[in-house]
């Protein structure tokens, strides 16, 4: 059995680019997928927040016509309902990482306003990535890797090939020409190589212990390559 960090947001709001608070938060699917998956191969989730605050779920990632229709949604509200590991987060600033197998971001438009900035989580990034442990980042979550900053001031990510929410995708939600600065732009400024593919279609890419998701239907084929690795 291994034990796996997932690190959530805290965030209940993205702030846009005229000063309005977008209702967010982690999003359903990035989070039960994985969910499921790890624990069906038999690991334990701990979850982590910034100031260990009980992560918000974005209700409009409960909605039926995002979960395939309303039997899906149930279904996906009832996994939620029961994951008493979100009721009970730690701190990110007192995770152990030793104490982990593998670490795992969920999405949402949350790590925009939170994980993008906190310099806690960017510590426990870069010390994933260098310890050699899994680590899955999907959908907007890879908002946090901007706070992976070295004391040179490099980003720990740079040169690594990754994925995450597009351009194309947040225009097609209709926030792209809300935001205060789109995800996919920000990571291409950190050095990242950005893998892009079809909006909406799964999309995983694997470079070195780094795995990334490009959006939410990418949360399951995430958890997969992570169990691979984990050898489950």
């Amino acid at each position: 059995m291994a034990k796996i960090l997932f690190v959530m947001t805290g965030a209940g709001h993205w702030t846009l680019a005229d000063g309005t608070e977008h209702p967010t938060g982690f999003w359903a699917e990035e989070a039960v997928a994985p969910y499921e998956a790890f624990t069906g191969a038999g690991h334990e989730i701990t979850v982590a927040t910034p100031g260990g605050v009980v992560p918000p779920v974005d209700k409009g990632s409960l909605a039926p016509e995002v979960n395939g229709g309303q039997e899906n949604a149930d279904r996906v509200a009832k996994v939620l309902a029961s994951m008493d590991e979100l009721r009970h987060p730690l701190k990110v600033a007192e995770v152990d990482l030793d104490a982990y197998d593998a670490v795992f971001y969920p999405g949402g438009h949350g790590p925009m306003e939170d994980l993008a900035v906190d310099a806690d989580s960017g510590k426990l990034l870069i010390d994933a990535l260098g310890s050699g442990k899994p680590l899955g980042v999907v959908c907007h979550a890879p908002a946090a890797l901007l706070a992976a900053t070295r004391e040179d001031g490099s980003n720990a990510f740079a040169g690594y090939r990754l994925t995450g929410f597009t351009n194309a995708e947040e225009t097609q939600a209709g926030l792209a020409d809300k935001a205060k600065w789109l995800l996919q732009d920000r990571l291409v400024a950190a050095g990242a190589d950005f893998r892009e593919r079809e909006p909406w279609t799964p999309h995983v890419v694997v470079d070195r212990n780094l795995v990334t998701g490009q959006n939410p239907g990418s949360a399951a084929p995430l958890a997969t390559e992570m169990l691979k690795m984990l050898g489950s």
